[in-house]
């Protein structure tokens, strides 16, 4: 996720061809046998000495230490400031990032919600004392203590960056200007075998936050907690609308290419997309009338970290204004610090991202793992999980 300009080359190229892959081994690590996630260490309640080092993973263009472009840089300083020597890894796809953890080689990981709750219940991550991280307090309220950053109230990590999964669609095609996801949905045959949309189980939550509105008997409150026969209907919903897929998409740049070819004209993206669009290319994107689903990504620190102090040295910097500005700008999305918008070098970069935006934050289902333990509240049903929606997933593409 990044916006076309010349110092974020690197960042495209660096995630061309990533798929996103479904690993059916994901069965029940996202739960616990009563459906709950469960506990695993508890948070420190002081620091030690910096040990010297520390290790990341992370999504591309979250660690830049100049080694891609030497003009992109907020690794070095951390290193000055703290003496803590950074060695990092990125991964293409959540799933890789949920099995690289179990090898205990990292002390933090940049998570999306779609492994945040996993990487709880699995035991891989820590509680995290946010009394220890000054700069959480700057974090904007919205994204805290949330469903995919936190359980039972307690914090397992410190919000980065935020965006949406818009609508976009090609002006001179799709007319009127559509006002609701029924031109992907039930409308989709009008524009068949030129539709996209996101390429991931996750996926599935965009079809029942659809089905939230238009089918209003099923009872979804929360599109990340399905029960079967919620999960259900949202995969016949997929199934109808598969005919009509021209692409799934999980590499961004062949996104923007098949909607400056023509080849997609209607479907799920990223601010970002439409940023990097060719100029002159006829295409906007919206918020459609049912709202829209999202990411908020956690740094998380692993739960046998061998470098905790360190891991809370970097937790500390990378929420501070301007690494936070650095990172988030840098990657095309909306910073989580209050003040990171003073530290960007394009002026209307919060603007664009709409950062700080409570209301429209406040439209955007952020992705969250599904576990069977439903976290929109209900103790009444056992809500379906990450593998049963994979599964699911693979059924929907055939």
């Amino acid at each position: 996720m990044n916006r076309h300009t010349p110092h974020r080359n690197s960042r495209l190229t660096a995630l061309t061809g990533l798929a996103i892959a479904s690993i059916a081994l994901l069965t029940a690590c996202g739960t616990t046998t009563s459906g709950s996630t469960k506990p695993t260490a508890s948070a420190p309640t002081a620091l030690g000495a910096n040990e010297g080092a520390v290790s990341i993973l992370a999504w591309p263009g979250y660690v830049e230490d100049g080694s891609n472009d030497p003009t992109v840089d907020w690794v070095s300083a951390f290193q000055d400031e703290t003496g803590c020597k950074v060695t990092s890894k990125t991964y293409g796809t959540s799933d890789e990032a949920f099995n690289l953890m179990k090898t205990g080689d990292y002390d933090v990981v940049a998570a999306s919600g779609d492994a945040s709750l996993r990487l709880v219940a699995a035991g891989d991550v820590a509680p995290v004392n946010t009394g220890l991280i000054p700069n959480y307090a700057g974090i904007y309220d919205f994204l805290k203590l949330q469903a995919w950053n936190s359980v039972d109230g307690v914090s397992y990590g410190i919000p980065h960056g935020y965006g949406a999964n818009l609508l976009m669609y090609k002006t001179d095609v799709v007319t009127p200007a559509p006002t609701s996801w029924d031109v992907v949905f039930d409308k989709s045959s009008a524009y068949k075998g030129k539709v996209t949309a996101y390429d991931s189980p996750i996926y599935i939550a965009d079809a029942a936050m659809y089905l939230m509105k238009h089918q209003p008997d099923l009872g979804i409150k929360n599109p990340y907690a399905l029960d079967e026969k919620q999960l259900a209907a949202a995969v016949d919903l997929l199934k109808q609308q598969r005919p009509n897929i021209g692409e799934y998409w999980s590499d961004y740049l062949k996104s923007v290419q098949s909607f400056e070819t023509g080849d997609t004209v209607v479907g799920t993206t990223w601010q970002v997309i439409r940023n990097s669009l060719a100029a002159g290319t006829p295409a906007e994107v919206t918020v459609p009338s049912e709202g829209v689903t999202g990411w908020s990504d956690t740094w998380m620190i692993a739960s046998k970290a061998a470098h905790p102090n360190c891991a809370y040295a970097w937790l500390n910097y990378i929420a501070s204004p301007k690494a936070n500005a650095q990172a988030t700008e840098y990657f095309g999305e909306a910073p989580s610090n209050q003040k990171a918008c003073e530290f960007m070098t394009d002026p209307n970069q919060c603007a664009t991202y709409h950062a700080g935006d409570a209301d429209y934050a406040s439209k955007i289902w952020y992705w969250t793992t599904p576990i069977a333990k439903c976290v929109d509240g209900r103790t009444d049903v056992t809500c379906t999980d990450y593998a049963a929606w994979t599964t699911a997933w693979q059924e929907i593409k055939g």
